[in-house]
C-alpha cells in the first residue's frame, strides 16, 4: 500500500512539474528589456532589442530589426527609444514602430508575435498604439484569427485600444501584431506599446473602422512631441 501511495504521489509531483512547463507567460509586453547595447542607430539583432518576441516580414522571420530608423514605405519593424525626437516612445523607454511595406518591389506585412499562455481569469486584451502614415490598419491575431479592436481610451497623444479574448482562455497561443502591407498610398505604421492583459470585458466590435477613422484624427500630431515617462 506504501509503494502504491509513494507512487501516486510522484505521479502527481511529476505530472504538476509538466503542467507548469507548458505554462508560458508572455513577457516583455512593455518593450522595457530592449537592450541595443551601444548601438547609436541601425540593425540590431532581434534577441537583443525585442526578447521573447518574434519578427516576420511577410512570413519569413528576420533576425535583425531597425534601432532608432523607421522605415518610410519599405517594410520594417523598428525600436525607438527616449532618445528618438521625431519618432519617441508611447510610453517608458522604448516602442515598436510596425511598417506594412509601401510601392516596393516585394511588399510584405510587418509583424511582431509571441506565444504564450492566456490565463483562464483574462478577459481581454490591451495596448497603445499610434497611427505613424496615413489612415491605414493595424491588425491582432490570437492564433490564426484576427480579432475586432475597438478604441477604449485616449492617452497624451495616442490611443488605447482593447479587445475581448476570452475565447481563448487557458489555451497557449502566439499574439500577433501586424502592419498590412499595401499597393496604394496609404501608409500603414503603427507605433505600439504597453500590452498588458485583463479581467476587464471589452465588447467585440469592428476594428478596421475605428483604427483607420482614429488613426486619420490623430496622424501627424506627436512627432515633434516629448512623451510621458
Amino acid at each position: 500500500m506504501k509503494t502504491i501511495k509513494l507512487i501516486a504521489a510522484f505521479s502527481v509531483a511529476f505530472l504538476a512539474a509538466l503542467s507548469a512547463q507548458a505554462q508560458v507567460a508572455f513577457q516583455n509586453l512593455n518593450f522595457e528589456q530592449a537592450n541595443p547595447g551601444s548601438i547609436v542607430f541601425g540593425p540590431v539583432p532581434v534577441a537583443s532589442a525585442l526578447p521573447y518576441w518574434s519578427v516576420y516580414y511577410g512570413t519569413l522571420q528576420q533576425t535583425e530589426i531597425e534601432y532608432q530608423q523607421v522605415s518610410t514605405g519599405a517594410t520594417s519593424v523598428s525600436l525607438v527609444s527616449v532618445a528618438n525626437q521625431v519618432y519617441p516612445p508611447l510610453a517608458g523607454d522604448y516602442s515598436i514602430i510596425l511598417t506594412g511595406g509601401l510601392l516596393d518591389n516585394n511588399p510584405q506585412p510587418a509583424s511582431i508575435s509571441q506565444t504564450g499562455e492566456i490565463s483562464s481569469s483574462i478577459q481581454s486584451l490591451f495596448f497603445d498604439a499610434q497611427s505613424q502614415g496615413f489612415p491605414g490598419t493595424l491588425e491582432v491575431q490570437v492564433g490564426t484569427q484576427s480579432i475586432p479592436i475597438v478604441a477604449v481610451g485616449v492617452g497624451s497623444d495616442f490611443t488605447i485600444y482593447g479587445a475581448n479574448i476570452s475565447a481563448w482562455d487557458g489555451d497557449t497561443e502566439p499574439i500577433t501584431f501586424l502592419a498590412p502591407s499595401s499597393e496604394s498610398d496609404n501608409f500603414d505604421q503603427w507605433e505600439i506599446d504597453d500590452i498588458s492583459f485583463s479581467t476587464t470585458v471589452v465588447s467585440p466590435e469592428p476594428s478596421i473602422v475605428a483604427l483607420t477613422a482614429i488613426g486619420g484624427l490623430l496622424f501627424g500630431t506627436r512627432k515633434w512631441f516629448a512623451r510621458r515617462c
